[in-house]
């Protein structure tokens, strides 16, 4: 029972993206990247959010946009998490390394108007990670994905020339598959599977000052949300499956955002963020009901933060160059260590070159993640050292309408 209860809890917080796609970027299940631009400067844009992506990053900034405009967006990222598992002694391998998360954002200023419309759909959260069956902890999850999508209508309004402020709700949709081995740790046909899928309302809000034309200043919140999963867990012991009507509830966790953005010239945009994700939330989830009774699945996480920092130079031909650096928190105790999340403290480094022209943007970024762990009193069997390896591409285009 314990370690089915464990394992439901590691699929249930692998959150994939808006179609499917999984990404493992952030804390936990994070995911924030929704855009090139952004991404090229380690996701440092909260203060600049000058594109519609801003939706997303900090939906004040979209005061800054005019017109109407459409920006399409795809991150793909190859995934190469390994693990050495100190109790059996055996290496693994992730074995589901490539996925891709799309974005849309649409933004409408009318002409002398003081408010701006937009409307985005993206992945807020996403993490996917697939093990081999004699990894050393099937009991604790060998397979999950849950995909997340976000609709995200927004208004924002220039209070004055120098500050706006603009947020609106969210549409949370979430769907959960969780795979994992109930009787022991060699591969059999013994499987117990969750899917389960179901929605929430949130919101998010934003906040952009830029009191001179060398400063300015930005802070975004997205609400908390609990999605109510329904759906059916499907159990085997060696013999004929049983089928059993079952669900949980997913919380995803609030999250804050603060940057400063400094211009030295009209030439250089220079940013510092720092991004607060309260993990804490996560407390315990209980599947219920299923073949082997109510499964309680303890979380147990703690607050983390991204630490952000980016820069740009735009040249007079429409072309710009970024480069950003990340610094990112764990938020997994060793206590409750899921292989699953594989949550560790992360730096990522990037960069990122676009073009603006009076029809169409496109930005290009590429994104490099590393990280190390040595986890011991996991449950489960998931003791081991474990290192964390990405390598990501964004494209994003805008159309001015």
């Amino acid at each position: 029972m314990k370690n089915t209860k464990k394992c439901l809890k590691i699929g249930l917080v692998t959150v994939s993206s808006a179609l499917g796609a999984a990404s493992v970027h952030a804390s936990a299940f994070d995911l924030p990247d929704q855009d090139a631009f952004a991404i090229g400067r380690g996701m440092a844009v909260v203060a600049t959010a000058d594109n519609p992506s801003a939706i997303y990053y900090n939906p004040a900034g979209i005061t800054q946009i005019p017109g109407t405009n459409l920006r399409l967006g795809m991150y793909a990222i190859d995934i190469d998490a390994s693990t050495h598992n100190t109790g059996t002694g055996f290496d693994s391998d992730n074995e589901n390394k490539w996925h891709a998360v799309p974005q849309f954002y649409f933004t409408y200023t009318k002409p002398d108007a003081k408010w701006t419309i937009g409307l985005g759909a993206y992945s807020p959260f996403g993490l996917g990670l697939e093990w081999p069956q004699d990894a050393g902890f099937r009991t604790a999850g060998y397979e999950s994905a849950l995909t997340t999508m976000a609709l995200n209508p927004v208004i924002a309004f220039k209070v004055t020339p120098t500050l706006s402020i603009g947020g609106g709700p969210m549409l949370d949709y979430a769907n959960a598959d969780l795979r994992l081995g109930v009787l022991g740790e060699n591969p059999g046909t013994d499987i117990l599977r969750y899917q389960g899928d179901g929605y929430a309302f949130a919101y998010n809000l934003g906040a952009r000052w830029q009191p001179i034309q060398q400063l300015s200043f930005g802070a975004t919140f997205r609400s908390g949300a609990t999605v109510d999963l329904h759906g059916h867990t499907v159990t085997g012991l060696g013999g004929p499956t049983t089928q059993t009507s079952g669900g949980t509830s997913l919380p995803l966790p609030m999250k804050a955002i603060f940057g400063v953005s400094y211009r030295p010239t009209d030439k250089w945009n220079f940013e510092f963020d720092a991004d607060y994700t309260d993990w804490s939330a996560d407390g315990t989830l209980v599947v219920s009901p299923t073949a082997l009774g109510p499964v309680s699945l303890p979380l147990n996480w703690v607050p983390s933060w991204y630490y952000e920092f980016g820069g740009t130079r735009y040249f007079d031909n429409g072309w710009h160059l970024s480069a950003g650096y990340i610094y990112n928190e764990n938020s997994v105790p060793n206590g409750n260590y899921t292989p699953l999340v594989a949550d560790m403290d992360k730096q990522f480094v990037s960069v990122g070159v676009g073009h603006t022209g009076k029809k169409i943007d496109f930005d290009v970024a590429y994104q490099f993640g590393y990280g190390t762990s040595t986890v011991s009193g996991a449950p489960n069997g998931a003791d081991g050292n474990y290192t964390w390896i990405s390598h990501a591409v964004a494209v994003s285009c805008t159309y001015h309408f």
